[in-house]
């Protein structure tokens, strides 16, 4: 292999991979995070959409309104996931089903919160420094540190924060994962835990979604749902003396 060819290929994988951790991203913003011409980022793109990597969408960009001409937008397809996918699937997914045929599920789901209790352990000091609102965005980068490729999104509702939605974009496991969906909710449960705050996962990619998505609730509505159920409480206490 010339050194062209090889060059050629170690940035058709880094725009690959750009696409992976920030899709559905444009071709403009791809050349410009990866310093590329115009006509290198179409070369790149045109060759991952033959192999069936990544598939074209369009959006409106944010804020603009109107008749504007939708951004065309590249976003990676399972395929393309498939090949970042760890090479010890196969042996990952064997042993956990010599698992539960031996043990049964609840040894499975003992051994997915001993998986992330690694992650929690790490963490678990630091996010009681870390003020409430910049705990998911501190999660999500470690995250990606992992190999997720994680990002944080505030949610406005009627005004006012409706909490946060953290999305993994990348899921090293997501094949064993669909196998055993035990690693998903012990996933869930560390990120509660770490958080301090109710969660809810809303997609995953174990599942066929795009991007693993959960939705944190916001410190403050938790705090004010806790008031109003003991307050509910206390009522009902009351009522029935």
């Amino acid at each position: 292999m010339s050194k062209d060819i090889g060059a050629e290929r170690g940035t058709r994988a880094r725009v690959a991979r750009l696409i992976l951790e920030h899709g559905p991203v444009t071709a403009a913003a791809l050349g410009e995070r990866l310093g590329l011409t115009p006509a290198a980022v179409r070369r790149h793109l045109d060759a991952l959409l033959a192999e069936g990597m990544i598939e074209p969408r369009t959006a409106r960009p944010r804020g603009q309104r109107g008749r504007g001409r939708p951004a065309k937008m590249f976003a990676i397809t399972d395929a393309g996931r498939s090949a970042f996918v760890h090479a010890y699937d196969d042996l990952a997914g064997s042993a956990l089903r010599f698992l539960a045929e031996r043990l049964g599920g609840e040894a499975v789901s003992e051994f997915a919160r001993a998986q992330v209790s690694g992650l929690v352990g790490r963490l678990e000091a630091l996010m009681r420094e870390v003020p409430a609102e910049q705990r998911v965005r501190v999660l999500a980068e470690a995250l990606s540190t992992e190999g997720y490729a994680a990002s944080a999104t505030a949610i406005e509702r009627g005004g006012g924060k409706g909490g946060e939605q953290l999305c993994q974009h990348h899921c090293p496991v997501a094949h064993v994962a669909a196998q055993f969906p035990q690693l998903c909710e012990a996933e869930t449960e560390a990120f509660a835990r770490l958080l301090g705050t109710p969660v809810q996962r809303l997609a995953t990619i174990a599942n066929g979604d795009g991007v693993c998505t959960t939705h944190v609730s916001s410190h403050a509505l938790a705090a004010r749902h806790a008031r109003t159920d003991l307050s509910s409480t206390s009522t009902s206490k009351e009522s029935g003396r």
